[in-house]
């Protein structure tokens, strides 16, 4: 018991630290209804006692008698509102109407109620230290109680005068007056250790419930969080992918605007054709527009619907050859290569990684274009393993210098966009200058 108490009374005992929130009203009102109740119950048991002779030797007027069961009874209500206070005054009603009127000490309902202001007190103190100290002033108390009660009281004297009535008669293994002693240290144990377990019982209990309340909430904190992050990068994808899109036609189209204001008079069949492109770059960069509120629209690579009504998924590694085409068409000299160091292993990169890989080849031959002199190009898609860990590689180099000017200069989103889509799935980028001239993009992806 006294190891107990030392655990239990010790700083650093981590549990010991929270505090039980105080009772609602409800509770407080079930207080006062329950502990009538229990005092009406009680006064009915004390007469049906009397009246098959268990309180023949009380001497005390019967109002006295109940009077002492309400005063050990009626404290109860503020169990849970003052636990610490109401077990101290308890033990001292108990000890001083035991003095009183012995006689009803042993009634059922006076014991149930002292046990119920101990658990009352574990299950309820929100200052863990001043319960533990309290405890152990109601635990010394009470032994020492015992002690003389049974040394000193008419108890003592009761006893001697039983042992020597019963004469020879059947003993235990033990003298009378000390299976006495130890009976009544064993009940008390359990009477008070079993208060005591049972509190720390339900404050234990009510302690998970506010734990589990309380992870509950950071549960759905952290999921409002998740949600939020998840709609941050979904507008940082859709500003990504609308630079993406729209950028590289864009751009198409003011070059091309550009070349046919400078030959439309001297060379009307050159402006057509530059006009031509400007129309088909205009549509491509509608149908891209469309393609991409489809992929908005469902978390997976859905079909799109094109201006002429053909249906196709967003574009990938097939359709690099066609962009570089395009590039071609409007004057940039641009060699494609595809090299697999394993037949057949660009079959297995994704869909979103092959959207990625499109997206950055786009922005790099718009980034070639618009701010740079490079009359040429050279890009490759190869693929490899280092470490046992398979890639994917788009390396774009022109022989060109960046442009000066007012309007030379970009905001650099694009290429920030393609640091971005590489880091979303956990790859390298290297984009600058090269040692020997001309600019270099290339992006790394690792292949699940």
């Amino acid at each position: 018991m006294l190891k107990v108490l030392n655990r239990l009374t010790s700083a650093d005992f981590e549990e010991n630290r929270w505090e039980r929130p105080g009772p609602t009203r409800d509770q407080l009102r079930r207080d006062v209804t329950g502990v009538v109740v229990f005092f009406l119950v009680s006064a009915v048991t004390l007469e049906l006692s009397r009246g098959f002779g268990m309180l023949a030797e009380a001497e005390n007027p019967i109002w006295q008698q109940h009077l002492v069961l309400a005063l050990m009874i009626l404290p109860l209500v503020l169990r849970r509102r003052f636990p610490v206070a109401v077990m101290l005054v308890m033990s001292a009603l108990f000890i001083i109407l035991s003095l009183w009127i012995p006689i009803v000490s042993i009634q059922l309902s006076y014991q149930v109620a002292y046990f119920a202001s101990l658990y009352s007190a574990v299950a309820w103190a929100k200052d863990r230290r001043v319960l533990w100290l309290g405890t152990a002033v109601v635990v010394v108390s009470m032994t020492l109680f015992l002690i003389l009660t049974l040394t000193v009281s008419n108890a003592y004297d009761g006893l001697l005068e039983q042992v020597r009535d019963e004469g020879e008669r059947a003993r235990g293994f033990l003298e009378p007056l000390t299976s006495a002693a130890l009976y009544n240290f064993v009940v008390n144990i359990a009477y008070f250790g079993g208060a005591i377990l049972a509190g720390m019982s339900s404050w234990r209990n009510a302690l998970q419930r506010t734990q589990l309340g309380e992870q509950a909430e950071q549960i759905a904190r952290q999921s409002a969080e998740l949600a939020r992050r998840a709609v941050i990068e979904e507008r940082l994808r859709i500003a990504r992918e609308l630079h993406d899109v729209v950028a590289h036609h864009v751009s198409v189209i003011g070059v091309q605007a550009g070349a046919a204001r400078r030959v439309l008079d001297r060379k009307p069949e050159v402006a057509a054709e530059s006009l031509r492109t400007i129309e088909q770059a205009s549509r491509q960069a509608v149908t891209d527009m469309r393609n991409l509120l489809g992929v908005l629209r469902s978390d997976t690579l859905v079909p799109h619907i094109d201006d002429d009504g053909a249906r196709r998924p967003e574009p990938g590694l097939a359709d690099i050859g066609v962009l570089v085409e395009s590039q071609q068409d409007l004057g940039l000299d641009i060699s494609f290569a595809r090299v697999e160091d394993v037949p057949g292993a660009l079959d297995a990169v994704s869909a979103p990684l092959s959207l990625s890989l499109y997206r950055t080849a786009q922005e790099a031959l718009t980034n070639v274009r618009r701010h740079s002199t490079a009359s040429g190009a050279v890009m490759t898609l190869r693929t490899g393993q280092t470490d046992g860990l398979r890639w994917v590689e788009l390396e774009t180099v022109d022989n060109g210098k960046p442009r000066h000017g007012p309007n030379a200069t970009g905001s650099g989103y694009g290429l920030q966009g393609i640091r971005e889509r590489v880091a979303l799935h956990r790859g390298t980028a290297e984009i600058g200058p090269r040692s020997d001239g001309g600019w270099r993009v290339r992006a790394r992806f690792p292949i699940s």
